[in-house]
């Protein structure tokens, strides 16, 4: 009993500062275009092998994100882009594979390419999409780009922005932040919808995240004390089998 009383209080401990890690984080990026908050969870762990029965650990685990919609904000930015309702930008990551993002701020390369703030590639329908230079830009909500010329009139369209809408409970996120549905390329949805000019605030709320690092820095103190109590008794029950002995 002593012995699982110990080990839960000191993975509780070392893993209550890993989910305060993952609140920090959130907190962090709470003005981050685009972010998804960070779910996390403590789960138990019985620990196998022989003399290994009595014990067991704790530990922490993201499994998911927060879907939530963040605030919309108008800037005015002709490459800023806001995702109304469902749905994902799709854009290269840095190893080609391509990945799911709400985050809509864009920006063109020295080729006029259309990139991420962070500089990957924004896929389009037809790949990449290169505006002209000095041309002016007007994004239709279902994504289709075109561009104007100085002097010209009429607009000429010369890509589609790649909108997909998985489903979110499928999604994984990797370390480079975006999301994927491990093995698979999603179809673009013709349903998705987006509004130029415009951009979405991560969801995570500052209020709620403080809250909740304020509870789990109480939990690390609590597994602290739950330890020095296995420790405690660990020397009391010593002491009461060393009279037994006598």
């Amino acid at each position: 009993m002593l012995d699982r009383l110990a080990y839960v209080a000191m993975t509780g401990a070392k893993h209550s500062m890993g989910q305060l890690a993952t609140t920090t984080n959130n907190l962090a990026n709470a003005s981050t275009p685009g972010f998804r908050e960070m779910v996390a969870s403590f789960r138990a762990v019985p620990m196998s092998g022989e003399g290994e029965t009595t014990r067991s650990f704790v530990v922490d685990s993201t499994p998911g994100a927060s879907f939530a919609p963040g605030v919309i904000e108008v800037t005015g930015n002709p490459y800023d882009f806001a995702i109304q309702g469902e749905g994902f930008f799709s854009v290269a990551g840095a190893d080609g594979n391509e990945g799911y993002t709400r985050a809509g701020r864009f920006m063109l390369d020295a080729e006029g390419v259309l990139k991420t703030a962070s500089g990957l590639t924004v896929v389009g329908e037809d790949g990449d999409i290169t505006v002209p230079p000095g041309a002016h830009v007007d994004v239709g909500d279902d994504g289709t780009v075109s561009a104007r010329l100085p002097g010209e009139k009429a607009s000429t369209q010369i890509g589609k922005l790649k909108l997909v809408k998985p489903e979110e409970n499928r999604l994984v996120r990797g370390e480079d932040g975006l999301f994927r549905i491990p093995g698979e390329v999603l179809e673009p949805d013709a349903t998705v919808r987006i509004r130029q000019g415009s951009i979405e605030g991560g969801n995570v709320s500052a209020a709620n995240a403080m809250v909740q690092m304020i509870s789990q820095t109480r939990l690390f103190e609590f597994n602290l004390k739950l330890l020095q109590t296995a420790e405690q008794n660990s020397r009391a029950a010593n002491q009461l089998l060393s009279l037994s002995r006598g």
